[in-house]
């Protein structure tokens, strides 16, 4: 059985720690992840979210895109919580050199995360589809319907993934050299169902592979360590 000590001696003995985050990381800040009970699979909407949140919804329905996606998607209120902050405290203090996430809210960046590569991209990036403008979140958030640019008048595009859309390759590079250099890589929050992103484990060559998942992952039978626990809950009891 993992415990908390063994966890504890793993980071303490290392300086080459990798996270990689889904979106139970963010669940504990208040942000309903997508295939839980409570998620937002579970809900009812004129539209499935995954064809809402589609790359042919968004060009041949934008205004309910933009419906579904203000009032879902944009959780601009929420604030980082314990496993956010511990992770950048461990970044700060040299340990841990990476997070990868699935998570498109950037709570790792305001916790203070600096090496934070985002697989999915960020709702803080917005950009028009003619002039490639940049405008943040809270834009998008206050427009009327559809945000189009102040400048051309053009629609405004999320940086975000959805689907039918592939990975960045400078992220995804990113991701896969951290991950294959790592000494640790821990796995929280995540059901390890969604790819390509799931498939980047496989790049790891280490042997401290610790799962943190509420649920049962198709990996466990890899992990050194696995861990059925809400993720900052756990890393809430570290000492750092």
């Amino acid at each position: 059985m993992s415990s908390l000590a063994d966890l504890q001696k793993i980071i303490d003995e290392s300086n080459n720690i990798v996270f990689f985050g889904g979106a139970g990381v963010s669940t504990e800040s208040g942000i309903p992840d997508f295939r839980s009970v409570d998620g937002l699979y579970n809900q009812k909407y004129d539209y499935p979210p995954e064809e809402i949140l589609s790359h042919r919804f968004f060009v041949n329905n934008c205004k309910e895109f933009y419906r579904y996606y203000k009032d879902k998607m944009l959780a601009l209120d929420v604030k980082p919580n314990k496993a956010h902050k511990i992770l950048a405290e461990l970044e700060k203090k040299g340990k841990l050199k990476a997070i990868v996430t699935q998570n498109i809210d950037g709570l790792h960046q305001a916790a203070g995360s600096k090496n934070v590569y985002e697989l999915h991209g960020s709702v803080h990036r917005n950009y028009c589809t003619n002039c490639h403008k940049f405008f943040d979140a809270h834009y998008i958030k206050n427009s009327s319907s559809i945000p189009v640019c102040d400048e051309c008048g053009y629609v405004i595009k999320p940086q975000v993934v959805l689907y039918e859309e592939g990975l960045d390759d400078n992220t995804v590079t990113g991701a896969i050299k951290a991950i294959s250099d790592a000494d640790v890589l821990i796995v929280a929050g995540t059901s390890l169902t969604v790819y390509p992103a799931a498939g980047m484990l496989r790049y790891y060559k280490g042997d401290k592979l610790i799962l943190i998942n509420r649920d049962k992952t198709p990996m466990d039978s890899l992990a050194n360590m696995i861990f059925h626990e809400n993720v900052g809950e756990l890393l809430g009891q570290l000492e750092i």
